[in-house]
């Protein structure tokens, strides 16, 4: 199993960041990465909520992926699966509210687990691991920059 976890201070409130997180259709405008998402089950976000992310990049050469809610503790906890070929993932967002200055802030931790579950998964991960794991570290920071500006300063006024 690799384990990859970064975090990051974000000046606005944790609902608000919530509010961005768990808007699955508004997701493809504020993350760099997604260029459209298809949400899969209806009725509102919870345990069980499945959609699929279409990659943001022109060549089409990343395949969607297809995430589900396992648990959402609002605005605190938010835990999603995702199976990929011969590997599954297990992405936790962490919301603790800390003081800073007269606004809201607060301290978002991102952890993808990444576990193989097949043969073609163990080897990709002792060949690629320590390359697979930057670009995973690399990945999680762009998403915690787009939140940041997501919910910048005038946007995390306004949801107050």
């Amino acid at each position: 199993m690799s384990t990859v976890t970064v975090s990051a201070f974000i000046e606005a409130r944790d609902a608000h960041l919530w509010r961005l997180l768990t808007d699955l259709p508004a997701r493809a405008d504020w993350l760099s990465a997604v260029g459209a998402v298809e949400v899969l089950t209806a009725g509102g976000f919870a345990p069980g909520t499945t959609w699929r992310e279409t990659p943001a990049q022109p060549d089409g050469g990343a395949a969607p992926e297809e995430f589900e809610v396992v648990e959402a503790v609002a605005p605190r906890r938010l835990v999603l699966g995702s199976r990929g070929s011969g590997v599954d993932y297990r992405i936790t967002w962490t919301l603790r509210t800390v003081e800073r200055r007269r606004r809201g802030c607060t301290e978002v931790t991102v952890e993808q687990q990444a576990v193989p579950t097949g043969p073609y998964g163990r080897v990709l991960a002792l060949i690629l691991g320590g390359l697979a794991a930057r670009a995973v570290e690399g990945a999680l920071r762009r998403d915690l920059a787009d939140l940041a500006v997501a919910a910048g300063p005038s946007r995390s006024a306004e949801a107050a």
